[in-house]
């Protein structure tokens, strides 16, 4: 199975910038920056420097790792770069989710670091066939200014790459509904709306996500399950579930992986896609995540193959992308065996 899934053609819908960050660029990155940045420059210490004690450590390290970010060259480097790790794994389509704020407001000049992505995002298409598009998401933690400065960069400044609009960061005390006016703003604009919800809270902040921001897609979702009308709306309204679960382990949202609800979300009908979140902090990789998903599930290759085109089918990639990679799909798992 490790070997089929290897090989397997991907799309990733729930990844972020700067958490895709291997150890080796991290670690270089730290290198540059050092005396001036808590995060090692050893990529073996980084293992131990990447375990989290709770939701709020991983936001406190994960910050940490967005402070390394402090020119063009770096945003440049770190995005190539992660489009690099996708390519050997063999996806095929990424939906990157960027958080301009946070550079922005370290110094980068919004123009340079929009030139930076775009420069990468076309690079990366040339050298290694990846597709790569971009969210662009409001951390949670910096409060309205940053939903403000977001919804600048994205319909303003804009990227060409940019098909969505994001809210992450912790869901605790950061209520959804008041980032309503931004998502109604990007809306219009002809953006998707893609927040994190109900990851480290329950249901009611997934209903706010549907109800408040228009979500046609939920960030984790974890706790979807407590709420059997939550779950039939899911259903019903086909609105998919960016499901990651090794980072909902790592960030203590679930305390074992065999507790995990997304066999529930399964066999509840509901449009699931798996994810790696930020997969080399959480040491692991979407190949990683979908054997732990196919453990979960009890999948054979068909089954696995099916979790591949519910990323196609959820992304926010045209028909013609979706028929050309979906058949790609089934051609792989027709040339297994």
């Amino acid at each position: 199975m490790d070997a089929f899934i290897a090989g397997l053609p991907k799309a990733e819908l729930h990844v972020h910038h700067v958490g895709s960050a291997s150890p080796r660029v991290v670690a270089n990155l730290a290198a540059r920056h050092e005396g001036r940045t808590q995060v090692p420059a050893d990529p073996e210490k980084l293992a131990e420097y990447f375990t989290f004690t709770d939701f709020a450590h991983f936001i406190q390290v994960y910050l940490s790792v967005v402070d390394l970010i402090r020119d063009a060259e770096d945003v440049r480097t770190l995005t190539y770069g992660v489009a690099e790790d996708m390519a050997r794994q063999q996806i095929r389509y990424a939906e990157l989710t960027v958080t301009p704020y946070s550079s922005v407001n370290r110094g980068i000049p919004d123009l340079a670091f929009m030139e930076a992505i775009e420069d990468a995002r076309t690079s990366a298409e040339r050298d290694f066939g990846i597709v790569l598009r971009w969210c662009f998401d409001i951390p949670g933690e910096a409060g309205l200014a940053s939903a403000e400065e977001t919804a600048r960069l994205a319909l303003e400044v804009g990227a060409e790459g940019l098909v969505s609009f994001g809210l992450g960061g912790p869901e605790i005390g950061v209520p959804r509904p008041q980032f309503k006016p931004y998502f109604d703003r990007a809306r219009a604009a002809g953006l998707h709306s893609v927040p994190h919800a109900g990851e480290s809270t329950g249901p009611e902040t997934v209903w706010d996500a549907i109800r408040e921001l228009g979500a046609e897609r939920i960030g984790h979702g974890t706790q979807s399950f407590k709420d059997p009308a939550l779950m039939d709306y899911l259903g019903e309204h086909r609105i998919p579930l960016e499901v990651c679960p090794t980072s909902n382990l790592a960030t203590r949202v679930v305390e074992r992986l065999e507790e995990h609800p997304i066999k529930q979300f399964v066999d509840a009908g509901l449009l699931v896609t798996v994810n790696s979140d930020d997969p080399p902090m959480f040491g692991t990789s979407l190949n990683t995540e979908y054997a732990v998903a196919a453990q979960l599930l009890g999948l054979d290759r068909a089954g696995v193959a099916g979790l591949a085109k519910n990323a196609v089918e959820a992304s926010f990639l045209d028909q013609a992308g979706k028929r050309r990679l979906t058949a790609e799909i089934d051609a792989y798992l027709a040339s297994q065996g």
